[in-house]
């Protein structure tokens, strides 16, 4: 084989699971992208301010845990909030059980565009996933299955 050809075993582009994934992403990311850009949101302060407005019903949720549920980089998290809470979107204080965590919340006007986000969001994702008709459970489960299994290394 020429060393100026791909070593790959695929035949075709189209066969390569990872590079599918991957351009549907993009897609999928650019269409999320201009769904929020009205709300003023980017996708991850999307995730995140959602993610929060979902876990706080259980009580205080410390950044790590919102990290954990959002599977983001918690140097990114931390960052991404710091930015939400210069929008009084979300406050950060002292956690009332542990003393070397911090308690993020959501604070009434984050939880009002969180839920205006997700309107948005959600029928972003029945336009853009409408092609896969009733195979759609089956895909989300399938996606399921690598997301768990990326938990375990």
């Amino acid at each position: 084989m020429s060393t100026r050809r791909l070593a790959t075993e695929h035949v075709s582009a189209d066969e390569s699971p990872g590079l599918l994934l991957w351009q549907v992403t993009n897609r999928w990311q650019a269409a999320q992208r201009a769904a929020l850009k009205p709300l003023g949101l980017t996708h991850v302060q999307f995730v995140l301010l959602a993610s929060l407005t979902w876990l706080e019903s259980d009580g205080p949720v410390t950044q790590r845990r919102l990290a954990d549920h959002a599977v983001t980089d918690p140097m990114m998290t931390s960052q991404v909030l710091r930015a939400l809470e210069q929008r009084s979107l979300i406050r950060r204080a002292d956690h009332p059980d542990d003393k070397r965590a911090v308690a993020v919340t959501v604070t009434t006007a984050g939880a009002e565009l969180a839920n205006r986000a997700n309107v948005a969001v959600e029928a972003c994702d029945r336009a853009f996933f409408s092609r896969l008709g009733p195979a759609v459970g089956g895909f989300a489960a399938a996606l399921r299955t690598l997301r768990d299994a990326g938990a375990d290394g």
